[in-house]
């Protein structure tokens, strides 16, 4: 009997929605239901419609596994946009044109802001009133909705400018915007970059194409769950819960540990997207560009979360008016435009206040490369010495705005940054090098890794891509092994699930 139940209890685990136990990525669940799919898939994948069906059944199912009922909300949007896009195709007048997308975006938007603005605005609305005139509390949040939108998004606006051929069927466009390991974290992939490859037949997944496919899912895990989780439970997240309790040098530190999470964390889970992507016949774009290289804060831009700044610049920044009216309205569109991708990050004063930083970082730069053209040689060609110089300034700013962005609150980042320029005791270092001696080896390694040249991260995908399948499957198990030796009770959740 107690077999029986066991197999009944793993069966439930894996039917039923826990809240308290999104799958992930980097869950042991999730890789054995893959290695599960992907076999089956092997006989699917030159069937088109069956291939379709398929993938859209696990991905529905994916998205249940993660936020539960709210898998409807994505069927519902996906049902709303495409029946607009089949009229907007069919509209020839540009004002109705025009009526079909805003009606979309309107709704996209509108779903976007109920779900994930609703408290806040109401919160703000409570305490300006000083009364409790609405009762709105808790809304939940559905796992990657604004990716998600933002995707859907992207297909109507590109329809309206002939960028992309409407689709015909409505299980296709189901595929673009649940296909599974983009789902819930990006990479935002565009209709007319995505759209062109549902129907290739046959899915032709190369040697190279799974390699680096391995390749990706391998250093996505090693990013995300020996370097970030662990610097982030067992340290980071100490010094941002209270600052005052730690010197100013590990303060610093735990704001550069943050930069080194974060990075790790979000480019860690694109890493792993963009693998199975590959690994299932599909090419998603590059997403990070190792971030921490930058030597202006607009390369920055260029590198990090590449496919966010790319919609943003295309869906928002351009139509806004771009660089084409003059430069107060180019500074101003940049400012707005980071403003509201902050906004989109979360609805909290820290992600708006870390969007006008970026913003305002955006604006002065433009603003002194347009005046002083030695500025305007601050780019991948200029000599080694102003490289370096400015990839420090580059990055102390990005990690300023990082103080904002994970900071419980504003006391809370003024009290960091008073730690660290108020209670910089350098005679402390060596006591706290030594305390930390495992956390700041990841780190070290961590930024190392980041550091290294573009070609070292090229030979390794061609040593992964040449290894028989037996050698990539023994790399796969060894890290598996590796991040169960250190990993910590719980799985902990990728960090911009909750964007």
């Amino acid at each position: 009997m107690d077999e029986i139940s066991s197999i009944f209890s793993k069966i439930k685990e894996l039917l039923v929605y826990d809240p308290t136990n999104p799958m992930l990525f980097s869950s042991g669940l999730f890789l054995f239901l893959f290695a599960g799919f992907a076999f089956f898939y092997r006989f699917m994948r030159r069937t088109v419609m069956l291939r379709i069906l398929y993938v859209v059944c696990f991905s529905l199912y994916f998205y249940y596994k993660t936020s539960g009922i709210y898998f409807l909300l994505l069927v519902a949007l996906s049902l709303s946009d495409f029946v607009i896009g089949h009229f907007l195709s069919r509209t020839k007048g540009q004002g109705a044109r025009k009526g079909w997308v805003a009606l979309s975006v309107t709704i996209d938007l509108g779903i976007l802001c109920y779900f994930k603005y609703t408290n806040f605005f109401v919160g703000l609305l409570n305490d300006l009133s000083g009364r409790d005139w609405l009762a709105f509390h808790n809304i939940f949040l559905p796992v990657g909705i604004s990716f998600f939108i933002f995707q859907s998004i992207s297909y109507v606006v590109d329809l309206y400018k002939h960028r992309v051929e409407p689709v015909h069927n409505w299980l296709d466009y189901l595929f673009f915007l649940s296909f599974f390991p983009q789902l819930v974290a990006g990479p935002i992939v565009k209709a007319h970059d995505f759209i062109p490859q549902i129907r290739q037949n046959p899915v032709v997944v190369t040697r190279e194409m799974f390699g680096t496919g391995i390749f990706l899912i391998l250093s996505g895990l090693f990013k995300k769950a020996i370097i970030s989780d662990y610097i982030s439970l067992n340290f980071v997240d100490r010094i941002f819960d209270n600052p005052l309790l730690y010197s100013g040098f590990e303060n610093l530190m735990g704001v550069y540990g943050y930069a080194l999470q974060i990075y790790c964390d979000f480019s860690g889970y694109s890493d792993m997207a963009i693998g199975i992507a590959l690994l299932l016949g599909f090419r998603f774009p590059e997403n990070f560009n190792s971030p921490y290289k930058s030597a202006t804060i607009t390369e920055f831009w260029r590198r990090w979360h590449i496919s966010l700044s790319s919609w943003l610049r295309d869906y928002l920044y351009i139509p806004l008016g771009g660089s084409r009216k003059g430069k107060g309205r180019t500074y101003l569109n940049l400012f707005l435009t980071m403003l509201l991708g902050g906004l989109w990050h979360g609805a909290a004063i820290r992600f708006v206040l870390w969007g006008a930083w970026h913003g305002a970082a955006l604006a002065v730069h433009k603003w002194v490369t347009t005046h002083f053209s030695s500025f305007r040689r601050m780019g991948s060609e200029m000599v080694l010495w102003r490289r370096i110089l400015g990839m420090i300034i580059t990055f102390h700013v990005v990690c300023a705005g990082w103080i904002l962005f994970r900071a419980q609150d504003m006391n809370c980042g003024m009290q960091i940054l008073s730690q660290i320029f108020h209670n910089f005791n350098v005679a402390l270092i060596p006591q706290v090098v030594s305390g930390y001696g495992v956390i700041f080896a990841l780190m070290a390694l961590g930024y190392v890794l980041h550091m290294l040249p573009r070609a070292t991260e090229t030979w390794g995908k061609r040593v992964v891509t040449a290894s028989p399948v037996v050698v990539q499957a023994l790399l796969l198990t060894v890290l598996i092994w590796g991040i169960m030796q250190i990993k910590s009770a719980e799985i902990q959740p990728f960090i911009y699930f909750q964007f």
